[in-house]
């Protein structure tokens, strides 16, 4: 089975006035983990989550471990991510995770869960 690399432009939520767009690398390998979707922050800090918590969060909040996603009216989705020292909160288009997913369900692993 094929992996899957998108690039999406996110937008880092921060106390700042305007929220400043960065580069996102949207990747999954169904051969590695069918289930795990991982998203490679600027410089280098990568998030791996599972991919049914993307699928649910650009419909309704969802929330598991370190990572929550949630609809920002209806046609955003924000993504936030805890470390241990740090939190980024960055908000997408939602029609560039829905394109990302797609790809993943092309690369042959289904939807994990039922819309």
């Amino acid at each position: 089975m094929p992996a899957v690399e998108d690039r999406a432009r996110g937008r880092l939520i921060s106390d700042a006035p305007v929220a400043r767009a960065v580069p996102v690398t949207l990747r999954y390998d169904p051969g590695f983990s069918p289930a795990t979707v991982r998203f490679v922050l600027p410089g280098g800090a990568e998030w791996s989550f599972p991919r049914a918590l993307l699928e649910d969060g650009i419909h309704d909040p969802a929330h598991r471990g370190d990572i929550a996603v949630w609809p920002c009216g209806r046609a955003q989705t924000v993504v936030e991510f805890h470390g241990e020292e740090q939190v980024a909160v960055v908000q997408f288009d939602s029609t560039a995770l829905t394109r990302f997913l797609e790809h993943t369900y092309a690369a042959g692993a289904p939807s994990l869960t039922a819309r």
